[in-house]
């Protein structure tokens, strides 16, 4: 029947029962899951209550001036204390030639620094029991043909695995035909490339290892590694511009240049996961950082032996723990980092662990000062890396 036909008071009765019957639906909807941690970050100057906040805002600022004066940042860059942003600016632009300006919800290829994502994700598993990062590889594996790697090897670059992006021929691929993960396992199977060293003995850095570690997550938690990392961590640290990102997002939402403003092209190379493909933002990433203090995603146990330095077969300070490049100033003092770099997107993920600070910094157009940031790490904090051996790793 029409509703014309209908008294005007009986289609105004009808109507008020439609609303209050699909209100009452939208309530009875399963609530999303909320973060582990409250979102309090913020940027406000005029909140820096102690003097050290002062300090560290002054300090920061002048430093990100000086500089970036003659190769301006097109990204992010911040500071935080204790989780509290102290200092905080976004440049440029996401494509050079347009308008769309880049800012705190912008998400930019953050490159290696994704490793810190694949090895805490593994840890994950083994702390449930799935996994055990003493097992050879093999047990996940079968066909591999190496003897005698483990979880931990790939973990702490110490696999004697050759690097995939050296080893693969890229006449056999093309930028229509990306090379996957499961390619490089089957390439690394049929192909046996000789290993580059003893597994165990020394460190070499290596993409290959955290390829095969996103293919582990895969197998054992029966997820996709993207679905892994937003259920087990994204989501619930509150990280809500960041995803696993692809060619395709890279090509139309996140592309990098070059120096001189030319844009990277897309290889065959840009689906790998797991080394890489991970699209974030700085105050994304200090939410990741917020997370490791509070011991909810992760036992105090596991963090300690993600920040524990495996390699001494060189003297110096750099080392590398499981997904983690450090500093090791003394016995117990290190500064935790990863820095990524691929095509022109770069990044630098800095945790002074004793003083509480974090130095975030993503760009997407090729700028190797973002990596220069030990003279800000020495005039905000009690770290000193004067009169340091440096060759190491």
């Amino acid at each position: 029947m029409n509703d014309l036909a209908y008294p005007h008071w009986k289609r105004f009765i009808y109507t008020i029962i439609t609303i209050v019957s699909l209100t009452g639906c939208k309530q009875d909807a399963p609530p999303t899951r909320t973060s582990i941690l409250p979102d309090t970050i913020a940027f406000n100057p005029a909140t820096l209550k102690t003097k050290k906040e002062k300090e560290i805002y002054e300090k920061s600022k002048a430093f990100f001036e000086d500089q970036f004066r003659y190769a301006p940042l097109n990204g992010g860059f911040l500071v935080a204390k204790d989780g509290k942003i102290l200092f905080e600016s976004y440049k440029g632009t996401v494509h050079l030639h347009q308008n769309d300006t880049i800012n705190m919800q912008t998400p930019l290829h953050i490159a290696s620094t994704s490793k810190t994502f694949t090895a805490m994700c593994v840890l994950r598993l083994a702390e449930k029991k799935l996994l055990n990062t003493d097992h050879d590889i093999k047990t996940y594996f079968p066909a591999f043909p190496y003897e005698g790697i483990t979880i931990t090897h790939l973990l702490n670059h110490r696999s004697g695995l050759a690097n995939y992006m050296n080893v693969m021929n890229p006449k056999e691929w093309t930028n229509e035909k990306r090379v996957s993960n499961q390619d490089v396992l089957d390439f690394f199977v049929r192909q046996k490339p000789a290993l580059q060293g003893t597994p165990g003995k020394q460190f070499a850095y290596c993409n290959t290892n955290y390829v095969l570690l996103a293919l582990i997550i895969e197998k054992v938690s029966g997820r996709k590694y993207a679905d892994f990392l937003k259920d087990e961590i994204f989501t619930p640290v509150g990280m809500r511009n960041t995803i696993v990102c692809n060619s395709d997002y890279q090509k139309n939402h996140a592309p990098s240049y070059r120096e001189n403003g030319n844009e990277e092209a897309i290889t065959w190379l840009d689906d790998t996961y797991g080394d890489k493909n991970i699209c974030s933002t700085p105050r994304d990433l200090l939410r990741w950082d917020q997370a490791l203090y509070q011991h909810k995603l992760f036992s105090k146990q596991t963090t300690e032996a993600a920040f524990t330095p495996y390699s001494f077969e060189k003297k110096g300070i750099n080392n590398y723990g499981l997904g983690w490049r450090m500093y090791v100033l003394g016995k117990k003092k290190k500064v935790i980092y990863h820095n990524g770099w691929w095509h022109g997107s770069n990044s630098s993920f800095f945790r002074l662990i004793d003083d509480r600070i974090t130095i975030i910094a993503i760009g997407n157009k090729m700028n190797k000062q973002i990596y220069k940031l030990k003279p800000l790490i020495e005039s905000i904090s009690s770290v000193r890396f004067s009169n340091q051996e440096e060759d190491g790793l």
